[in-house]
């Protein structure tokens, strides 16, 4: 596949994040966040393993679009049940050791493209698909209801309207949206398109593997240590510290000319990219209360995915044009200033919020 069918590619598969995250989160309001779950994980293993038999384009399209339904439909539920269990004291903690998951699956991908193994790259969908399934059981056997959802489910449900925008929930739903999109843009477009534009840059495959591999290790890392300052240090300070740090790395993975630099500057990329989009997903429970909070947390997590399905097509016909690594990172920018305002505010909000 060329450059551009690639960015459509990854796209499917964030465009299917959307709904999924929107009907999941507003389904666990209702039906309970432990279901919601356990058939998401459900379905996103599955059509991980139809991914590896895709016979052309469109149903290679079809089967990353609904294996993004099914991730997009098990986060916000992740999100609000670690939430709803730590509580408003140890909530970034427990939010970011969820969330590490994330970047340490997405480092084993890249060690299995560094091992070369024999069955090429169709050995991570097997193992993104086999384990989701056998997961499955143990999540419907072990892991328990949320109380907080217990306790109110027998109420009304509150409308989707009236529980993110009325009550003084309008401008805080705003900027959280506003945050989620730009900061996810530059993720995904990191994801998906950093090894590309290495081997642009003149790097080998394996190169661009390794720094992958380093970018992943950040990302856990600072999933880790970012949630755990989360409940620590103020939030305006860590916001500035994330914001800071991720147009420091960006401007750093385009300039950079060697394999140690580059390393070093793909650690740090995500080490606050993801590290700080793990600070958003903590930071959202705190403004909606439970009748609602995973239906607020889902529109959150389906808006940043516009932005994560928008960057990767953007950085595909920019590097079309001809305009390079330099000319990707540096665009990325404003968007990355307009989300750290955003985040700035929510941070100021953020002791006047509603949630429990």
């Amino acid at each position: 596949l060329d450059k551009l069918h690639m960015g459509w590619v990854f796209s499917a598969g964030i465009f299917g994040l959307l709904p999924g995250a929107f009907l999941g989160g507003l389904l666990a309001d209702r039906i309970g966040r432990k279901r919601v779950l356990m058939a998401s994980v459900a379905l996103f293993g599955l059509f991980s393993l139809v991914t590896t038999m895709a016979w052309d384009f469109n149903s290679l399209l079809v089967a990353r679009c609904l294996t993004g339904v099914g991730l997009g439909a098990a986060l916000p539920n992740l999100i609000a049940l670690c939430s709803e269990v730590a509580g408003p004291r140890l909530r970034g903690t427990a939010v970011s050791l969820m969330y590490c998951g994330v970047p340490l699956g997405a480092a084993l991908a890249a060690g299995i493209g560094i091992a070369d193994l024999a069955g090429g790259w169709q050995v991570v969908f097997y193992v993104g698909g086999v384990v989701p399934l056998l997961i499955v059981p143990m999540l419907g056997l072990y892991l328990p209801e949320s109380a907080l959802f217990r306790s109110i489910k027998d109420t009304p449900p509150v409308s989707v309207v009236q529980g993110l925008f009325r009550d003084g929930a309008a401008l805080p739903t705003a900027m959280i949206w506003v945050s989620f999109f730009f900061t996810l843009m530059v993720v995904y477009i990191l994801i998906n398109w950093l090894p590309s534009l290495l081997v642009g840059q003149g790097f080998s495959g394996r190169q661009a593997s390794w720094v992958m591999l380093a970018l992943q290790i950040g990302a856990a890392t600072g999933t880790l240590l970012l949630g755990w300052f989360m409940d620590r240090l103020p939030a305006w300070a860590l916001s500035a510290l994330i914001y800071l740090g991720i147009l420091a790395s960006l401007t750093a993975l385009g300039l950079a000319t060697e394999m140690r630099s580059m390393l070093v500057a793909g650690f740090v990329a995500g080490f606050f990219a993801t590290g700080g989009q793990c600070v958003l997903y903590a930071l959202a429970p705190h403004f909606y209360r439970p009748s609602v909070r995973t239906t607020g947390v889902g529109c959150a997590v389906a808006i940043g995915r516009l932005g994560a399905m928008n960057g990767p097509l953007v950085a595909g016909k920019m590097l079309a044009l001809g305009t390079g690594t330099t000319g990707v990172m540096l665009a990325s920018a404003p968007g990355i200033v307009i989300a750290a305002l955003a985040m700035f505010y929510l941070s100021v909000r953020r002791n006047g919020s509603q949630a429990d």
